[in-house]
């Protein structure tokens, strides 16, 4: 049992910062007020605390070969069978790829990430070493497994169909590359076999224009109609949204998660945040391949905030953008439906409220305003401590 005094609480789905105290006892919020002082009292003076950060997309078995293939286009790195990225873990030796890995989570939990969201390529095998490289860490890893034979335009869909459902008995979900490199068919039992089990469905779409031009051309929809259509839940980058894409994406509240940072890194453009927010989508960010960017989502924040006001020469508010790796990722009984109960219950991301998990951070309070303290101020060596439920790890001394 600790209680923190003293200090600045970002509160609550709106993240209302209040001065007090706050109690913790076996992984849970116990109490939120100015009269506590119970078990072992720990001065928050000069801090503050936020809840830890949700990384909405990563794919952290290509930790391995940071930075290669810089200039390089997107095809020819990560499209599957044989971009670089694929050809070079090939070659890895199993031991490298868990140890970068580990290596890559560690570097989550020490900049303030307790849970992410991997696209995990591999097959079964791929999934148990990324169990076996976050085995005791104070991380939460929802695996979207994949396997080759969703490349496979010459396998039948028993197989395929007998593929997913193993690799579902292991995994939170299914995460696809694209609709460049699967069939409808393939998507079909996918969505099918994981809404069936409460498993989660998620696939890229419209990362650059492009593929939304194909994708018209070829089926007369936008890869991101053709997502929603085929009932996936979780839809990655979405850069390149139309007007009909985005009323699409709130009429049926699909949670999109943005990567700006994998979008500037690839030349492929930026999302249009304001239209996303003016539509009250549900937004995450995340910082996609390992390869390209590093996992520290206080970056990944402070490049999407000033690139944002940048582009469209107005003022973003920092919340919105602290609520993309924090409480986005929790909903309330009341805003849950059935198309996305099931979702959240595989996140287990919650807010900082009384009776909830401990799932959050405490930080050196450098800047007058707590939402740019964290997106502007903050660095690694400013994180005093990290709490996922009943794991509380110190990282640095206050002081």
């Amino acid at each position: 049992m600790k209680t923190i005094v003293n200090t600045i609480i970002l509160k609550g789905y709106d993240l209302t910062p209040i001065k007090s105290n706050i109690l913790i006892s076996d992984g849970k919020i116990i109490e939120i007020s100015d009269e506590i002082f119970e078990g072992e009292i720990i001065d928050g003076t000069g801090t503050m605390i936020c809840p830890s950060f949700l990384n909405g997309h990563t794919h952290v078995g290509d930790s391995i070969i940071k930075d290669c293939g810089d200039g390089k286009s997107i095809e020819e790195l990560v499209k599957p069978s044989d971009g670089l990225k694929h050809l070079a873990l090939s070659n890895c030796d199993v031991d490298e790829i868990i140890s970068s890995m580990r290596n890559s989570m560690l570097d989550m939990i020490k900049t303030g990430t307790t849970h992410f969201i991997d696209y995990r390529e591999g097959g079964l095998k791929g999934i148990e070493l990324l169990k076996k490289a976050a085995d005791n860490l104070p991380i939460n890893p929802i695996i979207l497994g994949r396997d080759p034979i969703f490349y496979d335009s010459q396998a039948e869909e028993d197989e395929i169909r007998k593929i997913t459902v193993k690799l579902l008995k292991n995994c939170d979900g299914i995460g696809l590359s694209g609709f460049s490199e699967v069939s409808d068919e393939v998507c079909g039992i996918v969505t099918e076999e994981c809404n069936k089990r409460n498993k989660i469905p998620s696939i890229h779409v419209g990362e650059y224009f492009e593929l939304q031009k194909r994708s018209l051309k070829e089926f007369g929809e936008t890869e991101i109609e053709k997502s929603v259509n085929l009932n996936f839940k979780l839809l990655i980058h979405s850069t390149y949204p139309t007007d009909d894409d985005l009323n699409l994406l709130s009429e049926n509240r699909k949670l999109v998660t943005l990567c700006p940072r994998s979008n500037g890194t690839l030349n492929l453009g930026t999302p249009p945040l304001r239209k996303f927010i003016a539509k009250k989508i549900k937004l995450w960010i995340g910082t996609d391949n390992i390869m390209l960017n590093s996992p520290n989502l206080m970056r990944e924040m402070e490049y999407t905030l000033k690139v944002m006001r940048a582009y469209y020469k107005e003022y973003i508010d920092p919340k919105e953008i602290l609520k993309m790796a924090t409480v986005n990722g929790y909903e309330t009984t009341d805003n849950l439906t059935e198309n996305n109960s099931n979702f959240y219950s595989k996140i287990n991301k919650t807010i900082i409220d009384e009776g909830n998990d401990a799932q959050l951070l405490i930080t050196k309070l450098i800047s007058k305003n707590p939402y740019l303290n964290i997106i502007n101020r903050v660095e690694a060596s400013d994180i005093i401590a990290i709490v996922n439920k009943d794991k509380f790890l110190y990282l640095n001394d206050k002081k």
